[in-house]
């Protein structure tokens, strides 16, 4: 049984990007599970957008981390000790077990993972939450219909990637804006868009016009700022705007000012709705279920950018997300101890 637990705690609320000022690593005593309880190893640490707005001091859908509180996290990792009558040695769950090695459960908000039916990171990816915004973001508040013209920003992340083959699946012509000609062919090549725009070389307004000539049924932002901006003057008549994400964002040190072309909603008759796929949690096994029914038939591929390094490099790691370097959905797999 191992002794010591390493851990990432937030040192200090961040200004911009975080710094590794802002962080504090720590080491205890690895927890005992009590009655109702077990321990889990943790093998992958989720790295989402989300995270920098829960460092925040702020009122949010969440509290933020606390300074000084092991930082926030989706993981998955293997059971090595139970007292717990559903959870057994051996198996493989995820849950919000937070940036340390060794965690301590009582199966609240749990979930098994099974490798015999998906690679494990699959269940942090494409089977988890991030599989399950995709879903219930695009189908229940964008509702695409067949032949509509789908958006998607931050389209080679993990949400937009899964977005943009739902969309296709339901028979929609999807554009994708991601950033780099790498992102941009897997789009096209990998993830079946029908067209793709790189906002860092190509003018996103000018494309928009090229690719979408008739303008934009849905629109699924990740990214929020200018890009909200180009495509909200490109709304059709009865469009809706999916707010999943405003990664853009996150590390401004000013107020961020709201979109311009914020009149296109009233002109067009179109709904700008935010959604949180926590809304849908007594929903999940039919999210889950229908996605992993797609990706044994191929309808939805799943891509994982997964780095291999140790739980005190979680904070470097961290910042791939918010340089664009991550396609797909970003893990830090923890090295063996």
């Amino acid at each position: 049984m191992p002794t010591q637990n390493r851990q990432v705690r937030l040192g200090a609320r961040p200004v911009g990007l975080p710094t590794p000022q802002d962080w504090q690593h720590t080491t205890e005593d690895v927890p005992e599970p009590g009655d109702g309880q077990f321990l889990v190893r943790t093998e992958y640490v989720s790295l989402d957008p989300a995270m920098r707005g829960w460092m925040n001091d702020a009122r949010s859908y969440i509290r933020p981390v606390r300074i000084g509180e092991i930082m926030r996290a989706g993981a998955l990792g293997r059971v090595i000790a139970s007292n717990h009558d559903g959870f057994a040695v051996g198996d493989h769950v995820t849950g919000t077990f937070g940036v340390q090695e060794y965690a301590v459960s009582d199966g609240l908000g749990v979930i098994r993972a099974d490798p015999a039916l998906a690679p494990l990171p699959t269940y942090l990816g494409v089977l988890g939450l991030t599989g399950l915004t995709a879903y219930f973001g695009l189908l229940d508040v964008g509702k695409p219909r067949e032949g509509d013209t789908v958006v998607v920003s931050g389209a080679a992340g993990a949400v937009g990637s899964v977005v943009g083959q739902i969309a296709k699946h339901v028979g929609a012509r999807v554009i994708g804006i991601a950033g780099g000609p790498e992102k941009c062919g897997l789009l096209t090549e990998e993830f079946g868009f029908d067209a793709a725009i790189d906002y860092r070389s190509d003018d996103v307004r000018a494309a928009l016009r090229e690719h979408a000539p008739d303008g934009v049924d849905v629109y699924f932002d990740n990214v929020g700022g200018d890009i909200l901006d180009h495509v909200l003057a490109r709304l059709r008549l009865g469009a809706r705007v999916v707010l999943c994400g405003a990664i853009s964002q996150y590390n401004a040190t000013e107020r961020p000012s709201g979109p311009a072309n914020y009149l296109s909603l009233l002109v067009n008759r179109a709904s700008m709705t935010g959604m949180l796929v926590f809304d849908y949690e007594e929903r999940y096994p039919e999210g889950v279920s229908q996605l992993a029914e797609w990706l044994a038939a191929g309808v939805v591929t799943a891509r994982e950018h997964v780095v291999d390094g140790t739980i005190d490099e979680f904070p470097e790691v961290l910042l791939k997300l918010f340089a664009g370097e991550n396609t797909g959905k970003l893990l830090l797999r923890i090295a063996d101890r």
